[in-house]
């Protein structure tokens, strides 16, 4: 039996542009709430994007993200799952980032994240840009004392070296730096989607170069999203893993609001039917990176954001639930 202080509150009880926004309108718990030692599935903001090189916007992410989820229900139409009532799910807050410096704030967020896993929380992050990821798995690994797998959606690797003279860290860098140190194993990573005009094709030679499965986004169709699927789930295999999905997988006609959008993509229900295809991966986190909503007038980018973050937490749920 679920616990009921751990569902969202209903919109048959609170309309749903009522009330304070949290994710998915579950209980918001503090690090201090001793509530928080039983829950199981932590959502959690990263408002920061001091990664990204062009369009800036994601750090408010969260809150647009947080605000569209209070109109999400309970039940996945698709595979029946109820997330809610399989695990403990609560809204940790947001890391507390340092909006000049780099540095500090990458220390920051593995901090608090270390926390979360120690609690034994598994994490759904709303970020942020994309270089927000490399401190999570850097948390992720050491609680697990071993490096992970990853699937990973997105247009492009994020497995570039440097930017402007040097500069190591860039929400186009995060995956690079894992590998390098040892949080990723790079033959347990595959990368889905990768499209759109380079700067030299350095990325792409390295990921190959190391293990990394790149899946081009002609590829993708080629193959047909169950079998791009059932390839990513050959790859992870049954070791620990994670998922980050950046919103720029899906083609901007269905999410324009990202900082940098590549035509050519899968649709929104593509998109939805590859995070289903999750299912049986041993995923110890997930994250959703890159809405910026200065560039989402619509607020449809944050909506399909939301739906993404709802899918991945009934896979998560689902494997949760098969490890007691």
């Amino acid at each position: 039996m679920s616990d009921a202080f751990f569902h969202p509150i209903s919109g048959q009880e609170l309309p749903r542009f009522a009330g304070v926004p949290s994710f998915m309108r579950l209980p918001h718990l503090v690090p201090e709430n001793t509530r928080r030692a039983q829950v199981e599935i932590g959502l959690i903001g990263i408002p920061w994007d001091a990664g990204t090189t062009n369009r800036p916007g994601p750090r408010h992410g969260p809150r647009q993200l947080r605000d569209y989820s209070t109109m999400m229900r309970r039940v996945n139409p698709a595979s029946g799952t109820d997330p809610f009532d399989l695990c403990n799910c609560a809204d940790l807050g947001d890391v507390n980032p340092n909006p000049v410096d780099v540095q500090d704030t990458l220390g920051r967020i593995t901090e608090f994240y270390a926390a979360v896993a120690a609690q034994g929380i598994v994490p759904m992050t709303g970020g942020g840009d994309h270089l927000s990821s490399l401190p999570v798995l850097r948390a992720l690994s050491a609680a697990h004392a071993q490096p992970l797998g990853m699937v990973h959606f997105d247009a492009h690797t994020d497995l570039y070296d440097t930017y402007f003279g040097g500069y190591r860290y860039t929400h186009g860098t995060p995956f690079r730096r894992a590998i390098e140190e040892g949080i990723l194993d790079p033959t347990r990573v595959v990368q889905i989607g990768i499209r759109g005009p380079m700067y030299d094709g350095e990325d792409i030679e390295f990921g190959r170069s190391v293990g990394v499965r790149i899946i081009t986004i002609e590829e993708f169709f080629d193959l047909g999203v169950k079998e791009v699927m059932r390839q990513a789930r050959e790859v992870v295999g049954n070791g620990l893993t994670y998922c980050s999905f950046d919103i720029d997988f899906i083609d901007p006609a269905y999410a324009p609001g990202t900082g940098t959008p590549e035509i050519g993509g899968p649709t929104s229900f593509q998109a939805q039917q590859c995070v289903r295809l999750l299912d049986g991966v041993n995923l110890i986190g997930a994250d959703l990176v890159e809405v910026s909503p200065p560039f989402d007038q619509s607020g449809g980018t944050a909506w399909l954001g939301v739906n993404i973050m709802f899918e991945l937490m009934c896979v998560l749920s689902r494997t949760i639930a098969g490890r007691r």
